[in-house]
């Protein structure tokens, strides 16, 4: 584990801890959405607010199998295409099919919305993760642990189908190897078997 102070990663008990404490809840559908961007794609507060149906549609109006994230939703010119996860994809689809029945619904219309407004900031976002965490008692986690996680769950699987460090790097959308290194959470275990077998 890092010696700096950073965002914590959680684990599967926790992820599913938070999606059940979100189901069933008010704006359940897009609060799923919102963790699950997080936590299965890596994204960060502002790309999750920024975050247009464009950006996730095919050219018929159908949900893609990618996020094709713009510059303009990204720090930086971090601009990706992420592939969705499976879990993302199911929940994005039932946010769409509500939202597309909505007569003002339109293509560059935010995922992301409120009551009040077509589309919220990044720091409605951070407000949210902290407030899921600190009702579920979750010490040391922000809005950055689902992409910690991800990042860090994605380093550790990436060579079981042929990929490296280079492919999380370009996932996570950051400029350099060592950015993508400072967030995976290492394991003390993992360090005193890999030894053990060298």
């Amino acid at each position: 584990m890092s010696l700096t102070k950073q965002a914590k990663t959680l684990n599967n008990n926790q992820i599913d801890a938070v999606l059940n404490y979100l189901d069933g809840r008010r704006n359940s559908r897009r609060n799923e959405v919102i963790f699950l961007l997080s936590i299965k794609a890596g994204l960060r507060a502002k790309e999750i607010a920024k975050l247009e149906w464009s950006m996730i549609l095919d050219s018929d109006g159908s949900l893609s199998q990618f996020i094709t994230l713009q510059n303009v939703a990204t720090k930086g010119n971090s601009g990706r295409k992420i592939p969705m996860n499976k879990k993302l994809f199911d929940k994005i689809k039932e946010l769409l099919e509500t939202s597309q029945k909505e007569l003002s619904f339109s293509p560059e219309d935010c995922v992301v919305k409120t009551e009040r407004a077509k589309q919220t900031s990044p720091q409605v976002i951070v407000n949210m993760f902290s407030q899921w965490y600190r009702d579920l008692g979750f010490i040391g986690c922000s809005s950055h642990s689902g992409r910690r996680t991800f990042v860090t769950s994605a380093a550790k699987k990436i060579a079981t189908v042929g990929g490296s460090l280079r492919d999380v790097q370009y996932l996570a959308g950051h400029s350099s190897l060592q950015t993508t290194e400072r967030y995976i959470d290492y394991s003390e275990n993992a360090r005193r078997r890999i030894v053990d077998i060298i």
